[in-house]
């Protein structure tokens, strides 16, 4: 969220033509604090730090139980809306693989996907129902409405967030 700030001084003692220019001056004050004001967007974002293409996978717990969906794909030095809106739960989970150099990011929530793109039901017996199960990292929102998650190289630092 941006603000904007706006400082004025009195025009007595001023030429008339000054006084004159004031006005639109801070009428568009104004209208930059209106344009500044506006409801921030809440979603859910992933950017992609890396200089490789990644697939991004999500699950989440949402009222009917789990979904995992994917993929996403993130070009080099890109964000992505993956959820529009506030964000319904506090914690998120992400699998992703570097479709460039190989690797993964992972974690120890198991979850299903599959190759092509996918919505899934459950988390539960994913090789029986005829998909793949992958270990997803946990990422905690604390109840934050909007987040952004970074990807970042292994063997790079994390890019400081705004």
């Amino acid at each position: 969220m941006s603000t904007t700030a706006a400082s004025s001084s009195s025009a007595e003692g001023a030429p008339t033509g000054a006084r004159r220019r004031s006005v639109p001056v801070l009428a568009l004050a104004a209208a930059l604090c209106l344009l500044g004001s506006a409801p921030a967007r809440a979603d859910l974002r992933m950017c992609n730090l890396t200089a490789s293409k990644v697939g991004v996978a999500l699950g989440y717990r949402d009222p009917q139980g789990w979904v995992t969906e994917g993929w996403w794909d993130l070009t080099p030095k890109a964000c992505e809306t993956l959820l529009k809106g506030a964000l319904a739960a506090r914690f998120y989970y992400v699998f992703a693989v570097d479709y460039t150099r190989g690797g993964e990011w992972s974690g120890r929530s198991l979850m299903c996907t599959k190759d092509s793109e996918f919505t899934i039901r459950g988390v539960e017996d994913c090789l029986a129902r005829g998909y793949d199960r992958n270990g997803f990292f946990e990422v905690d929102t604390g109840e934050q409405k909007s987040w952004t998650i970074q990807l970042t190289d292994p063997n790079q630092p994390a890019a400081p967030s705004p």
